[in-house]
C-alpha cells in the first residue's frame, strides 16, 4: 500500500465518523427550526392583530426607569435599557443567521458522506447499498436546504421588527426624557 492509499483510507475514516454527528446535527436543526416556526407564527399572528409583547414589556421596562431610584443620570439609565433590549433581540437574530449558514453545510457533508458509500456500493454490485446511500444523500440536501431557506425567511421578518421596535423604543425613550425634564422645569 502507497502512502497516498493510507491517506485515502484516514479520510475515509474520518468521514464515516462524521456522519453521525452530521445526522444528529441536521434532525436537531430541523426541530429547532420547527420550534423557532411555531413561535414566528405566534408572534405574526400577534403583531397582525396589534399586540406586540415584547415591545410592551420594553417599553414597561423604559417606563419603569423613570421612576426608579437608582442612582445616575436618567438618560444614561433609558440609554442603557436601550442598548440591552436591543442587544437581546438582535442575539435572537443571530441564531437564526447561524442556521442559514450551518443548514447548507451540514445539509452537503450529509450528501457527499452517503454518496461515497454508494459508490462503494455501486463498485461492488450492491444496488440496495446504491439506492440507500443516494436517499440518505438526497434527503440530507432537502433537510439543509429547507432549514436554511425557512430561518433565512423568518430572519428577514424578524429583523424588520427589531428595526421597528428599536425605533419605537428610542422614541418612547425621548418622551419620557422630554416629560422629566419638563417635570423638572
Amino acid at each position: 500500500m502507497t502512502m497516498l492509499d493510507h491517506i485515502r483510507e484516514l479520510l475515509h475514516l474520518v468521514a464515516g465518523a462524521l456522519i453521525w454527528p452530521v445526522m444528529i446535527g441536521l434532525l436537531g436543526l430541523a426541530a429547532s427550526t420547527l420550534v423557532t416556526i411555531g413561535a414566528f407564527s405566534r408572534e405574526a399572528f400577534d403583531r397582525f392583530r396589534g399586540r406586540k409583547r415584547r415591545l410592551a414589556t420594553s417599553l414597561n421596562r423604559l417606563t419603569k426607569a423613570t421612576s426608579s431610584d437608582e442612582c445616575g443620570a436618567l438618560d444614561l439609565r433609558l440609554e442603557r435599557l436601550l442598548q440591552d433590549e436591543e442587544r437581546k433581540h438582535w442575539r435572537e437574530l443571530s441564531r437564526l443567521r447561524l442556521a442559514v449558514r450551518v443548514g447548507p453545510a451540514l445539509g452537503l457533508m450529509g450528501t457527499l458522506i452517503p454518496m461515497a458509500y454508494a459508490l462503494r456500493g455501486l463498485s461492488e454490485g450492491n444496488l440496495p447499498a446504491l439506492a440507500s446511500n443516494m436517499v440518505t444523500a438526497f434527503a440530507a440536501t432537502v433537510v439543509g436546504l429547507a432549514v436554511s431557506v425557512t430561518a433565512y425567511l423568518i430572519s428577514s421578518a424578524r429583523e424588520s421588527w427589531v428595526r421597528a421596535d428599536t425605533q419605537t423604543l428610542a422614541f418612547h425613550a425621548e418622551e419620557l426624557l422630554r416629560a422629566a425634564d419638563e417635570g423638572k422645569a
